[in-house]
Formats: C-alpha cells, sequence, structure tokens
C-alpha cells in the first residue's frame, strides 16, 4: 500500500503542468541559490529538487543564468515592496527607504556574496541584474520620484539617470558595510542631506516692482 501510494504520489508530480510545474521548479531554483549561492546552482539540482526533468527545465530556460533571474524575479513577485503615496515626495521616499532596507537586507547581502560568479559568468554588473530584474516595468523609488516631479518638488532636469539611482546605491551600500538594515535616522539623512537638496526646484524669485 505504502508503495503504491508513493508512486501515484510521484505520478501526480510528473503530470503538473503551466503554471504549478513553473511555480515549483521557480522555487526549487531559489532554494538551490539560497543554499549554495550562484557558484553551485546547476539545473540538475534543481530539477531533482522540483521532482521533473532537466529537459523540461531547458525548454523554458535555455541556462542557469536564466534560470537564476526567473526565481529571483518570482521571489521578488511573490514578496514584494509597497509604494507608498502620502501626497509629498519627502515622505514617500522614507517610507519607501525604510520598507526597502527592513525587508531586503539580506535580498542585498546575498546578491553581493552569492551572486558573484553570477557577475563574471555573464560579464554583468549589478545594474544589469537590476534592469533584467525589473524588465519594462518601473521600480517603486521610479514611480515615487515620478510622482515628484508631478507634482513639481522634484526639477525633471535635475533627475539624472545618476542621481535618480543615489538613494537605492546609498542605501545598499549602508547595508554591505554595516551587514544589517539600515536605521530610520541614516535614511531621513540619506533623503534629507544628501538627495533632495539635488532635486529640489530652484525657488522663483519675485521681480522687483
Amino acid at each position: 500500500m505504502h508503495l503504491m501510494k508513493s508512486e501515484m504520489k510521484k505520478h501526480k508530480v510528473e503530470r503538473r503542468r503551466g503554471k504549478a510545474l513553473e511555480d515549483a521548479v521557480l522555487d526549487a531554483a531559489w532554494s538551490e541559490l539560497l543554499d549554495g549561492g550562484y557558484a553551485r546552482f546547476t539545473i540538475e539540482a534543481v530539477a531533482a529538487r522540483a521532482h521533473t526533468s532537466r529537459p523540461v527545465l531547458y525548454r523554458r530556460w535555455p541556462s542557469r543564468a536564466d534560470l537564476a533571474i526567473a526565481a529571483i524575479r518570482q521571489f521578488m513577485h511573490q514578496h514584494p515592496v509597497n509604494t507608498p503615496d502620502t501626497g509629498n515626495v519627502r515622505s514617500d521616499l522614507i517610507a519607501l527607504l525604510e520598507q526597502s532596507s527592513k525587508s531586503r537586507a539580506q535580498f542585498a547581502v546575498f546578491f553581493s556574496f552569492q551572486m558573484s560568479e553570477y557577475f563574471s559568468e555573464t560579464n554583468t554588473s549589478m545594474a544589469d541584474l537590476r534592469k533584467s530584474l525589473f524588465q519594462d516595468s518601473r521600480s517603486q523609488l521610479d514611480v515615487v520620484l515620478a510622482r515628484g516631479v508631478d507634482r513639481g518638488e522634484i526639477d525633471r532636469s535635475k533627475l539624472t539617470p545618476r542621481i535618480a539611482s543615489l538613494l537605492a546605491d546609498l542605501l545598499r551600500h549602508e547595508i554591505l558595510v554595516t551587514l544589517k538594515p539600515v536605521s530610520n535616522a541614516v535614511i531621513t539623512e540619506f533623503v534629507d542631506d544628501i538627495f533632495l537638496p539635488l532635486v529640489r526646484p530652484k525657488p522663483v524669485r519675485e521681480k522687483k516692482r
């Protein structure tokens, strides 16, 4: 009886199709990345953990790099950072960075130390990986900054690509230096003392009569 139940369970797993199969594979891939990092990440190990075959994986993801990115993207989709909308860009930025720091601190450390071989293998950088993960969608930070521009709180001409990514870069650097979430006080300094002075519109001078 026990053998029959095992065979039935195995048959059920092998018959998975579509999203159910894809979710199982990507969950297995994420677990493999956490356990051994990209250096030990293989299609074979993921297939074994997901109870499926290598050809099934290769039909969807041609390389282990493609599979790793898909797994990371799914994890981020399953654990989203909500985009705050408080009515002003300062509060939105502080709330977003605080939320990101608490939920993604370990994620940033993982990228830097567990994905180093990925960057070497694919000849890419952290910036390239970020673009790949977000693809055509905008990050939460992009959304907050766009709202700030629309409300006149940010000068669009001052928001260069490097400045637009400055807060995310500062947050990531602080996490990697301290290996822990960034304090609310430091996040407020990032916003008030570094970022906003760079992007605020110039005050309109009244004409002399």
